[in-house]
């Protein structure tokens, strides 16, 4: 006869488990759903493939620099923007089965659901991101190996930029409830014309580029096309996204626990249960 190994509830091991737990209930659900299996493949290829013969064309008009900025713009933009968006769906999926107040009431941190969710989210984008470099090699000859040192920051940097926005999307969702649910796509292009994906900062008018200094992916796009140009790593550009970075990051997991408190104190998860 077996017996259950009872930890502490406020021990590691207890933590890392029921973290492991959500993770592996999002893989049950992603298992059984072939829309949801199809979907991590289908939008990544499908832009990189558009955007990858944008490339080819413009390679072949003499300006392989731009071709291959592009391109890198095509595969980095996608790190930031399924970072967000994955984690995002993970947190709506709880919403539209009417689970989210059984998770509340479960005997789950909110910091363990959230690592959970977002660990998920990262497993299916790295998954999506694997596959887009493959075809990118294969039909392109772009490596993205070609970024060289710089690459392992750049990918840390718009992941927790997409995270953070992750973050803030469940908080306003769950103040303003399902209505917001279009934040979990769109808030990432909020910040797409001044992160320079596929054009240099400098082009933007003033008060853009000012903006665009806050905007933590705007040092990685600045960085990439610097590094496929031949230069250095731009190790201050990376420093500076950092700091930025701690700052979102720190920003919308208090502004994420605000809501929570918020929605508990005047009985707004109900909206969220049967």
């Amino acid at each position: 006869m077996s017996t259950a190994v009872l930890l502490p509830t406020g021990s590691a091991m207890a933590r890392r488990r029921r973290v492991f737990a959500v993770i592996l209930r999002d893989f049950y659900v992603l298992r059984r759903s072939t829309a949801r299996i199809f979907e991590v493949v289908y939008w990544p290829v499908i832009e990189l493939v558009v955007w990858g013969y944008v490339s080819v064309f413009l390679q072949t008009r003499q300006v392989p620099a731009v071709a291959t900025t592009l391109l890198g713009g095509v595969l980095l933009w996608q790190v930031l923007f399924r970072a967000h968006s994955e984690s995002s769906v993970g947190f709506l999926e709880d919403i539209w089965s009417r689970n989210l107040l059984n998770v509340f009431a479960a005997p789950l941190a909110v910091s363990e659901y959230l690592t959970g969710i977002i660990a998920f989210g990262a497993l299916k984008l790295l998954t999506g991101i694997a596959i887009m470099a493959g075809i990118a090699f294969a039909l392109y000859g772009f490596g993205i190996f070609s970024l060289g040192p710089a690459l392992l920051p750049f990918l840390a940097v718009l992941l927790t930029m997409g995270w953070a926005l992750a973050i803030v999307t469940f908080g306003i969702i769950l103040r303003f409830g399902q209505g917001a649910e279009i934040l979990a796509w769109a808030l990432a292009f909020v910040f797409q014309p001044f992160a320079g994906v596929f054009y240099p900062v400098h082009v933007l008018p003033p008060v853009m580029q000012a903006i665009a200094k806050v905007v933590p992916a705007s040092y990685v796009f600045e960085g990439m096309r610097i590094v496929l140009a031949g230069g250095g790593v731009p190790w201050s550009n990376i420093g500076i996204a950092a700091l930025l970075n701690l700052l979102y990051a720190a920003g919308a997991l208090w502004f994420f626990a605000r809501m929570v408190a918020k929605v508990r104190a005047n009985g707004g998860l109900s909206r969220f249960g049967e």
